[in-house]
C-alpha cells in the first residue's frame, strides 16, 4: 500500500498573501508509480472523513473557502488530479483519461485506509465521483456534486470521432515535445489568462487558484498544469452507460445546480441532462437550484456551505438512528 504524509502547508509565492485562511490545513503528499499525488488536509486525524475532487483545469484550491464553512470536527482531504495544481504530470507517453482519474481516487483513499466515506465534487470532480461511487458502492456514503450530472455522456455515434481527434493530438503534441518551451508569465499576466480562460473567476478566487496553479522562475511565474490534460478524452461512456452506472450508485446523492453555472457554460445536447437528473430523482437524490455560477462554490461559498453541512449533518443523524435502532433490536 502506498503511504502518504503530511508536511507544512504549502506558502506561494509573496503575490499570494491575500488569501485567507480561518482553519489550520496541512499539505498532502502521497508517492505514486509516476511521482506523487499532492492536495491538502484539513480538520482532525479521527474526523468524519470527505474527500474533495476539483474540476478540470482547477485544483484543490478550489475548496479553499469552502471548508473553512463546513464543521471543524470533520477530516477533509482535497487532492490536485494529476497534472493539476502540484501533483505530478503523468509519465511520459501517457493519456489523460477519464477513468485514470477515477483510479487515482482509489489509490488516494487506499492509503488513506478510509473504508467509508462523504466526496465532495466539482465540475469533472462530480463526475470522477460518480463513476468513482458507482464501481464501489459499498465505500462511498454520502455524495455532493456541485454544477454537474455526475457522468458527462459522449453520442454513441461521436466515440470514434473523438478517439481519433484524441489520439491524433496526442502523436502531434509529442511530435512537437522537442521544441515547446514553457511560456513566462508575470503574475499580473497569469491571472489574466486563468480569468479570460474561466470568466466566472473573480480576481480572489484566481489568486487562490493560483496558489497551486503556478510556479516561480527567474523572470516571472509558468504553470504548473500538464499541456496534455488539454487533449480530447478518448475514454468515453455513453448515455446508456452512465444511467447504468447511475443506478449502481448507494449513496446519498445530492446535486446543487448554479443558474448560472454547467447548464450555461457547457450546454448539454440530446437530452442528456434532463435524463441523468430524471435518473437522479428516481434514486431519491436531492436536486438544489441554487443563485451563482460554476464556481460559486469558490466565489460565494456561503451560499452553497449551509447545505451541504445540512444535507451531510442529516446523513449523520439517519445513520446514528439506524445504528441505534439496529443495536436496539439485538438487545
Amino acid at each position: 500500500m502506498q503511504g502518504f504524509s503530511l508536511i507544512p502547508a504549502f506558502k506561494g509565492l509573496r503575490h499570494f498573501a491575500t488569501t485567507t485562511m480561518r482553519r489550520a490545513v496541512s499539505e498532502f503528499q502521497m508517492t505514486v508509480p509516476w511521482g506523487e499525488v499532492r492536495g491538502q488536509v484539513w480538520g482532525p486525524a479521527h474526523g468524519r472523513p470527505v474527500l474533495c475532487l476539483h474540476g478540470w483545469a482547477d485544483n484543490s484550491g478550489t475548496f479553499n473557502r469552502l471548508i473553512p464553512l463546513l464543521p471543524n470536527d470533520w477530516r477533509f482531504v482535497a487532492i490536485d488530479f494529476a497534472g493539476h495544481g502540484l501533483s505530478s504530470h503523468r509519465a511520459a507517453g501517457c493519456f489523460y483519461l477519464f477513468t485514470l482519474y477515477v483510479a487515482d481516487v482509489r489509490r488516494v483513499v487506499e492509503a488513506l485506509q478510509w473504508k467509508r466515506f462523504s466526496i465532495i465534487g466539482h465540475s469533472m470532480g462530480g463526475n470522477v465521483a460518480g463513476m468513482f461511487s458507482a464501481l464501489y458502492p459499498e465505500m462511498v456514503e454520502s455524495l455532493v456534486i456541485l454544477d454537474s450530472y455526475g457522468f458527462f455522456p459522449t453520442k454513441m455515434n461521436s466515440i470514434m470521432d473523438y478517439m481519433q481527434q484524441g489520439i491524433d493530438q496526442i502523436v502531434q503534441y509529442e511530435k512537437e515535445s522537442d521544441e515547446r518551451t514553457e511560456k513566462v508569465y508575470t503574475y499580473e499576466n497569469a491571472k489574466q489568462r486563468l480569468m479570460a480562460a474561466n470568466r466566472f473567476l473573480t480576481e480572489e478566487s484566481a489568486d487562490i487558484l493560483l496558489e497551486r496553479a503556478v510556479r516561480e522562475v527567474e523572470g516571472g511565474v509558468v504553470f504548473n498544469r500538464d499541456f496534455r490534460i488539454n487533449l480530447r478524452n478518448i475514454a468515453m461512456v455513453t448515455l446508456e452507460q452512465s444511467l447504468y452506472m447511475q443506478s449502481k450508485i448507494q449513496a446519498r446523492v445530492m446535486l446543487l445546480k448554479a443558474s448560472q453555472g454547467f447548464d450555461k457554460q457547457f450546454p448539454f445536447h440530446y437530452g442528456y441532462a434532463d435524463t441523468l437528473q430524471k435518473g437522479w430523482l428516481e434514486q431519491k437524490a436531492t436536486i438544489v437550484d441554487i443563485e451563482g455560477d460554476h464556481h460559486v462554490h469558490l466565489n460565494n461559498p456561503e451560499m452553497v456551505a449551509p447545505i451541504i453541512t445540512d444535507f451531510l449533518q442529516s446523513h449523520s443523524t439517519d445513520q446514528a438512528k439506524i445504528d441505534s435502532e439496529g443495536q436496539t433490536a439485538k438487545l
